[in-house]
């Protein structure tokens, strides 16, 4: 096992309790977000209290040396001889287990024996949805990786008592992908990096995984949803627009397209939610990204755009914290967030700047429209003095970002 600087202490926290407890560990998120790092973080966990290296076994499926391992016999056939003799639990990591066919088969008769504590990643958001994995339905439990978060992001760059609102305009252009803190932050580098990600994803989360014969088709819908980030848009706009470019594509398919995006987290579609009609809306989500970092690196950064990557920022933040997250409707007003865990509820509006009595008008009034008595927030980059207008609070971003909500 490497050595480990950075703990990411929001995932710790959140696994360290069904350690050793009888449920499968299933960490999923976007490759390269650092759920391989995830695994090794809990392995240094279990040495440091006293579990001999032993009795734990790391198979890592992007690795050739685990090339042979194709399907569930081999993982099984693998595992056991690993651990012949072996006495008392043993811990087993598969990473990137969808690489191996129907590997539900081999962790359903490993789960069955006692003596095994498991955790598996996986690239893929229907990880679990398939037929075959109602073998281990009930009996797991799913965490969540992103990128790195505004307060990781500092502690890799060491930065955290340095002026964090400088970091800050790092952070927008760089995004969150852990690995990047081993470049130079130029954006030529990064972005070359960052732009070797996103075809991973699309050649063997997309385009090998869900047998993607139009390439060409694919990549402009990806690029069309990644430019238009906090819009509302439905698949019907999508294929209108890919006509107007000469490019003939069903509404079905461009579905199809954006729900293998979806799969592989390199997107997040959310629904919305009709505030006075107390129901979700079939129609007009809105997407964001897994990491901005992407679209910078298709694009370049555009400070044009900050607004739409400023939402992007605070979805990213909000699922951090365990939040269901929508967008609503209040009338004929568009709320930007709607965010419940538990018993709690709170509105969100993004805005860049509240420079203009215009734009106050626009961000406040929704808010005041909604007559509830959760907390509602306007969270934009000015220097806030006065937070409270009338009874909504007012937040810098940056300290949103680094601050409980």
């Amino acid at each position: 096992m490497e050595t480990l600087v950075y703990k990411r202490n929001l995932y710790i926290e959140k696994i360290r309790p069904f350690i050793d407890k009888p449920l499968v560990k299933v960490i999923t998120g976007m490759r390269r977000v650092g759920k391989s790092y995830f695994l090794q973080l809990i392995m240094k966990e279990l040495v440091d209290r006293k579990v001999a290296k032993k009795r734990i076994l790391y198979i890592n499926k992007e690795s050739l040396d685990y090339d042979f391992i194709q399907g569930y016999r081999d993982l099984n056939n693998y595992v056991i001889d690993s651990f012949s003799g072996i006495k008392g639990t043993k811990y087993l990591f598969v990473d990137e287990i969808q690489e191996i066919e129907y590997w539900e088969k081999a962790i359903a008769s490993f789960f069955s024996d006692s003596d095994f504590d498991i955790y598996i990643t996986g690239s893929n958001a229907h990880l679990l949805s398939s037929e075959i994995a109602t073998l281990i339905s009930g009996r797991y439990i799913e965490i969540p990786v992103y990128s790195l978060s505004f307060e990781e992001f500092l502690l890799f760059r060491n930065k955290r008592t340095k002026n964090k609102r400088e970091e800050f305009s790092t952070y927008l252009w760089a995004g969150g992908f852990p690995a990047i803190h081993h470049f130079d932050f130029n954006q030529e580098v990064v972005y070359q990096y960052i732009s070797s990600i996103y075809n991973t994803i699309l050649l063997k989360d997309v385009i090998k995984r869900n047998n993607v014969r139009n390439v060409n088709l694919l990549e402009n819908i990806t690029q069309y949803i990644f430019q238009n980030i906090g819009n509302i848009f439905t698949a019907k706009k999508v294929s209108d627009y890919l006509k107007s470019q000469k490019l003939r594509v069903s509404i079905d398919t461009v579905q199809n397209y954006i729900s293998y995006l979806i799969s592989s987290f390199a997107i997040f579609k959310v629904p919305r939610f009709d505030v006075k009609g107390k129901r979700l809306l079939e129609l007009h989500e809105k997407y964001y990204l897994g990491d901005v970092a992407l679209r910078h690196a298709l694009f370049g950064y555009r400070e044009g755009d900050i607004s739409g990557v400023l939402e992007n920022l605070v979805y990213l933040e909000l699922k951090r914290r365990g939040y269901r997250v929508f967008i609503g409707k209040a009338g004929s007003k568009e709320i930007d967030f709607i965010a419940e865990k538990e018993n709690r509820k709170i509105y969100i509006q993004v805005a860049y700047l509240l420079t203009s009595p215009e734009t106050i008008e626009r961000e406040f009034s929704v808010l005041k429209s909604i007559k509830d008595n959760y907390p509602k927030y306007v969270i934009s980059m000015d220097e806030i003095f006065g937070k409270d207008v009338d009874g909504i609070q007012r937040i810098n971003l940056v300290d949103f970002l680094l601050s409980p909500l």
